[in-house]
């Protein structure tokens, strides 16, 4: 029995009793109290337990385009939407505990690449590995899960990724969630990226080497994740364990390296990107590590100077900021949100 049910179960056995009418009164009003306090805490643990429930992880997958999608997704479908798009070497994994954070004001979802994560991994001679065709896919698995209105959270890759698919539906857009997602020639470190623009101009096996050597070594991975970190050992290790076993596939090397090689196009859309954030003046979330090697500073400063509606923050972190302040970003996404009646 409910805690109401017994409330009002003793309610009536206590007025069956012979007692004086002033302790009847007395005690009705006693008991009245007790069955509101008891009211109000199953409403409060219902209400618990629902938040509870939309804020689970829950994890599918969609058949697109003949290739199969994994995503990730929390909180209920008719609250507003946040898309999460992953960076390089990572997938949906990167928002395992963001989506959660949030699942419980607001639907999150984040699909795996072709290639990335739990999602099929075709062959180059099946797929084709360029930003235009991933954004097409994901593009395309937006609309058969029925999303068209939404925020969009871009990391790294996300950002071609996510601004191929702003560009194509700017009215679909409500705001954008820019964690070290760059749009700005100044905001790509060439020192660091030497060996990819080397590739560039000269896609040949010993280009190729020094990228495989250097970029996909497990110890590659860890320092993707650590460097740049206030404190190393608050970065969970089975992210570069688990992204090294993922790129160790075979053909998994031929994959990321066109990739690579197609990144340069993106450079060439950034005039473009940059138009439609001057035009269509998204509102802008920056919550981007200042530590960085890949991407600096100046690409957060760029969106400055194209979005007047911009809330700015530079965290003291890396490339993978979310492992170090996944709370602090989780907070700035629901005030940055709410301020603008995204709720």
């Amino acid at each position: 029995m409910s805690l109401v049910g017994m409330a009002r179960r003793f309610r009536c056995d206590f007025d069956t009793i012979d007692r004086p009418h002033g302790t009847r009164f007395k005690m009705n009003v006693a008991l009245t109290g007790l069955i509101a306090v008891a009211v109000l805490f199953t409403s409060t643990t219902q209400s618990a337990v629902a938040q509870s429930a939309n804020a689970a992880v829950r994890h599918g997958y969609e058949k697109v385009d003949g290739q199969t999608i994994f995503y990730r997704e929390a909180g209920d479908p008719t609250k507003p939407k946040i898309v999460l798009l992953h960076g390089f070497p990572s997938s949906s994994h990167m928002y395992r505990n963001l989506i959660r954070d949030l699942g419980d004001s607001y639907h999150l979802i984040a699909p795996d690449y072709p290639g990335f994560g739990e999602s099929s991994f075709p062959s180059p001679d099946e797929y084709e590995y360029t930003f235009d065709n991933i954004a097409n896919t994901i593009d395309l698995f937006l609309q058969q899960r029925g999303i068209d209105k939404y925020s969009l959270y871009l990391m790294d890759y996300g950002a071609p990724v996510g601004f191929r698919i702003a560009t194509a539906h700017p009215e679909r857009v409500e705001s954008l969630l820019v964690q070290n997602g760059n749009a700005y020639l100044e905001g790509v470190a060439k020192q660091v990226w030497a060996p990819i623009m080397s590739y560039w101009k000269d896609k040949t096996q010993a280009n190729e080497q020094t990228i495989i050597k250097n970029v996909f070594t497990l110890e590659g991975m860890k320092w993707q994740y650590t460097h740049g970190t206030r404190e190393a050992s608050n970065i969970a290790p089975e992210n570069w364990n688990l992204d090294y076993m993922k790129i160790s596939r075979d053909g998994q090397h031929q994959v990321q390296l066109a990739l690579f090689y197609d990144y340069q196009n993106n450079l060439k859309l950034y005039p473009q990107w940059q138009k439609y954030l001057r035009d269509h003046q998204p509102p802008v979330l920056i919550v981007w590590g200042k530590n960085d090697a890949f991407f600096p500073v100046p690409g957060a400063e760029g969106y400055q100077r194209d979005v007047k509606d911009i809330d700015y923050n530079i965290l003291d972190t890396g490339h993978f900021a979310l492992e170090e302040d996944g709370a602090l970003i989780a907070s700035k996404i629901r005030d940055f949100l709410m301020k603008r009646n995204i709720k």
